[in-house]
């Protein structure tokens, strides 16, 4: 099983999608079928950040597909051990977060199909 974190897309598209895309998508992510927007503290910083995101829940989990790879939301969750989200119109406070390995198949259906390919992030969440 490989677990290596990459980022499958090139860094051009990384910083076009911050610095044009993600501003759009977090006003709009609430309310997309398929996208979340997560609040999170910044590890060394302390300061809030909002991260719009293609999500998807199951089961009372939220997964997100890794395709950039470990990136600074994702440390920020896991050093914090929580965040918000809004997701479909709801919030939730997203608890136990976790990254789980590519290849991984003890899943739900959905997420299996994704974590095929990818790591996923993954956090349970409860309604805030």
């Amino acid at each position: 099983m490989d677990t290596v974190e990459r980022n499958m897309f090139p860094a051009w598209f990384d910083r076009l999608q911050v610095k044009y895309m993600n501003p759009v998508v977090r006003k709009l992510g609430p309310y997309l079928p398929g996208f979340a927007v997560i609040q999170h503290r910044g590890r060394k910083s302390g300061r809030a950040f909002s991260t719009p995101v293609n999500a998807f829940r199951v089961d009372g989990t939220l997964y997100v597909a890794m395709g950039h790879g470990r990136t600074d939301w994702i440390k920020n969750i896991l050093a914090a051990g929580e965040a918000e989200t809004t997701y479909a119109f709801r919030r939730y406070r997203l608890v136990n977060p976790r990254v789980i390995p590519r290849g991984e198949t003890a899943l739900p259906g959905l997420a299996r199909f994704m974590a095929r390919r990818l790591p996923l992030f993954a956090a349970d969440t409860v309604a805030a």
